[in-house]
């Protein structure tokens, strides 16, 4: 199915590796012209080289400086993705103040910083896709994780209120909910505590079981890249002219709502 992206400029912040780099690559595949953003600069050219990226984003989104940097290498951007973030693996007891706060800077005010920043641009145009890469979390936080938790319903909720203020220009503001999605660093930990969990010793063991007992789904794995990519391209196509301020969620079925 040809998406219609073909000469449309996106950048995907956080696409040097993992969930981001999997975006990168299906819109470059669907004819996009993708600028790939990193903060290491080696890792994010070789990316950009095995997708024929247009261009190259480095720097750090957490400083204006840095987000200075990424839009104006960027140029004048027709779909933005807001997947870069981080959080540290910690619960309420470990999560300080300072975490909090640096969690909402990396994850949320890093996103405004680009949008702030291209989202004129589109406007201007009479076309544009802004799309948040948010989680399950947001609407059904879990106790460990608070700061993480926070965050990601901070982008969904920042998301809304962009369609909002874009009604009726021709940019639209969407969000994709994955699940947990395999992706490197999720494999390594799920492994780690395998043993201690008793999910067996082959992967397909340790995946099945996991997906049983520590984010339980209907389909009973894990999330790929691909699959989250996919619902990122559709929103960026022109197919998705009448969604704007939704929320699709890839996530095997993780959050069960009506609405």
């Amino acid at each position: 199915m040809d998406l219609n992206l073909t000469g449309r400029r996106a950048l995907v912040t956080g696409s040097s590796s993992g969930l981001g780099e999997a975006i990168a690559r299906l819109l470059a595949a669907e004819g996009a012209e993708v600028v790939v953003h990193g903060r290491d600069e080696t890792r994010t050219r070789k990316v950009a080289d095995e997708i024929g990226a247009v261009a190259v984003a480095i720097g750090d989104l957490a400083t204006d400086e840095g987000a200075d940097s990424v839009a104006a290498a960027a140029g004048e951007v027709d779909i933005l993705v807001n997947n870069a973030g981080s959080y540290e693996h910690v619960g309420w007891a470990e999560a300080t103040p300072e975490a909090w706060a640096r969690t909402y800077e990396v994850n949320v005010v890093s996103g405004v910083r680009m949008i702030q920043r291209l989202v004129p641009g589109m406007r201007g145009r009479g076309w544009g896709r802004v799309i948040q890469i948010g989680g399950g979390l947001a609407s059904q936080p879990i106790a460990t994780l608070p700061h993480y938790n926070a965050s990601l319903a901070a982008r969904h909720n920042l998301a809304v209120s962009l369609a909002r203020e874009l009604a009726g220009t021709g940019v639209t503001s969407n969000v994709v909910a994955p699940g947990a999605v395999l992706v490197d660093a999720v494999q390594e930990l799920v492994t780690a505590i395998a043993p201690e969990r008793g999910w067996g010793e082959s992967w397909e063991e340790i995946e099945r079981n996991a997906s049983h007992d520590f984010v339980p789904n209907d389909i009973g794995r894990f999330g790929r890249p691909v699959e989250i990519a996919g619902a990122v391209a559709y929103l960026a196509s022109p197919y998705a002219d009448y969604i704007s301020g939704a929320t699709i969620r890839v996530d095997g079925g993780t959050i069960r709502s009506v609405y």
